[in-house]
């Protein structure tokens, strides 16, 4: 035996037997999980013995869906979360430039900004970050990802006037003379952002390294990603290389089940004729579902809804596809034999992907599919049974209650607030949850997304009683959606998930018993020891 980890408490996530002592390794697999007494005797002369001391183990977390390559960008850009007024704002940029010398070709990027915590509550435009730099070109992305703002000189660089186009799908907002004020939204963004430098594919896998590593530390040994457009030349083939670069070279440090971002038929033809589609890979790096951005935040109000937005009547929000488009591309992909992961925040948009869905299992219906909603956050009642009608999964991220408690009413209403972030009618419904983080919308850490989904609060303990307190999970179903329910999703639950005889050994050893602390100590939890493929990846 190569490694047996003993005197701990193990929580498997296996219902055939929940608890344990201790768990053997052999190379990468669990071999044998007992109590302490049984898993001793098969120790050999060259075990490596691991006293948990107590301590909490359970499987490898598991986030869902996130970005691991736009984070890794943004440990290099301007970290803007927490801003609180544009001149702080203003000042960011500045002190990033002074403290790099720069040469041609280079874009000064930033993101985290988000309006709500600004004491001016308004977007930045082309006029505030002109007062950083017109010499370099700037973009700052909101936190959600879903908007952006530029300076002059970017402007002048992508070309756009007030004879530009809107494009379908997004838009640029103009000043009263019509002139571009800088501020992108959805579509609109490939504007800008095309205009920036690629990366080279070696300074792709070196962020890809980064971001794993900084991931294992926090246990997380598989994430589902979405990078395919994370890069200015939104090149998939590109991104599949790097990682199959570093998978091949056994450089890769954390398992990847791609989330597979094709926004157009043109795209996702030309995927699915070069041989990939969902499957496609092993264990360390696979090719996942087809995922589509179908509209955008709640916070930037670009998320598509039924019914206009409480505090800004005049607009519903921004729908990415028409019907037919979204028809279109979930048809091609599940008769391709491809899994969907759709991303809907607005309950308007959901409609529509239920409905595609619906028309695709009509015209070809299949048992397994697991298809899923991404964000899933406004909903009714009808779109909750729809959920469990199509048995379609929901890739929920606990850690959006922190910002969006504070929010969601003032968008949309009390009314429609009562029916969402529904997670505990979901689990009642049947349908299986998914846990993540939309890592670099939120930190990765799961810690604090397990304490949101329990508690039904920010970080900050409020509301002291939870917000809509009837939908908290219990610790062991939210440590589900980041373990078992993460990897029903990307069909890997056969080979982790839980700590169960001849699964991938992928575990995390916690400092706190998060199923016997109050649960509002669960977010100041800590990982100890991250174990990977029968190694030890990460110790604090």
């Amino acid at each position: 035996m190569d490694m047996i980890l003993h005197n701990g408490r193990v929580v498997t996530m296996d219902s055939s037997q929940p608890e344990a002592e201790a768990v053997a390794i052999q190379g990468n697999k669990i071999m044998k999980v007992g109590s302490r007494d049984e898993i001793l005797q098969l120790k050999k002369d060259h075990t490596e013995m691991i006293d948990l001391g107590g301590k909490l183990l359970v499987p490898g977390f598991h986030d869902s869906h996130m970005h691991l390559l736009n984070y890794s960008l943004s440990l290099h850009q301007v970290d803007l979360r927490g801003v609180t007024s544009m001149g702080e704002f203003i000042q960011k940029g500045i002190d990033f430039l002074s403290s790099r010398e720069e040469t041609g070709g280079f874009w000064l990027q930033g993101r985290g900004w988000n309006q709500d915590f600004f004491s001016e509550k308004t977007f930045p435009t082309r006029h505030d970050l002109d007062k950083i730099t017109t010499e370099y070109p700037i973009v700052f992305a909101r936190a959600c990802g879903h908007v952006i703002v530029v300076n002059s000189k970017a402007l002048a660089i992508a070309g756009v006037t007030k004879a530009t186009s809107q494009l379908e799908g997004g838009h640029f907002d103009l000043d009263s003379e019509g002139e571009p004020l800088g501020i992108f939204r959805e579509n609109a963004l490939q504007l800008i952002c095309r205009h920036i430098p690629d990366p080279s594919l070696e300074e792709i896998k070196s962020m890809i390294i980064e971001g794993g590593r900084l991931a294992l530390a926090q246990g997380i040994t598989s994430v589902q990603s979405d990078d395919f457009e994370a890069l200015p030349e939104k090149d998939f083939m590109k991104i599949i290389k790097a990682y199959e670069s570093l998978r091949d070279n056994g450089m890769l440090p954390i398992r990847v089940y791609e989330q597979c971002l094709l926004p157009t038929i043109e795209k996702l033809q030309l995927f699915m004729s070069s041989g990939y589609q969902t499957g496609h890979g092993d264990d360390f790096f696979k090719l996942g579902p087809l995922k589509l951005l179908c509209d955008g935040s709640l916070g930037a109000r670009t998320a598509y809804l039924r019914d206009p937005y409480t505090d800004d009547p005049t607009t519903c929000g921004i729908p990415v596809y028409t019907q037919q488009a979204l028809d279109q591309l979930v048809l091609t992909a599940h008769q391709g034999g491809m899994q969907l992961a759709i991303h809907c925040i607005g309950d308007g948009i959901m409609y529509m992907a239920f409905e595609s869905i619906e028309k695709a299992l009509n015209i070809q219906p299949k048992d397994n599919h697991r298809h899923g909603i991404i964000h899933c956050q406004i909903t009714d009642e009808t779109l909750l049974d729809k959920f469990a009608e199509f048995d379609v999964i929901a890739h929920i991220q606990p850690i959006f209650i922190d910002y969006d408690l504070h929010i969601v009413e003032q968008r949309i209403g009390k009314d429609r607030a009562q029916t969402s972030y529904n997670w505990r009618t979901m689990v009642n419904l049947g349908v299986t949850v998914a846990c993540g983080s939309d890592c670099p919308v939120e930190p990765f850490d799961v810690l604090p997304g397990i304490y949101a989904a329990v508690t039904r609060k920010d970080l900050q303990g409020y509301p002291p009683q939870g917000w809509l307190p009837e939908e908290r999970l219990s610790v062991s179903q939210a440590l589900y959606g980041f373990t078992m329910g993460a990897a029903y999703a990307s069909f890997s639950e056969d080979i982790k998930g839980s700590i169960s005889p001849g699964k991938l050994a992928d575990m995390v050893v916690l400092s706190q018993d998060i199923f016997t602390i109050d649960p509002n100590a669960i977010k100041t939890t800590e990982v100890v020891m991250t174990i990977l493929d029968g190694k030890i990846v990460y110790s604090a």
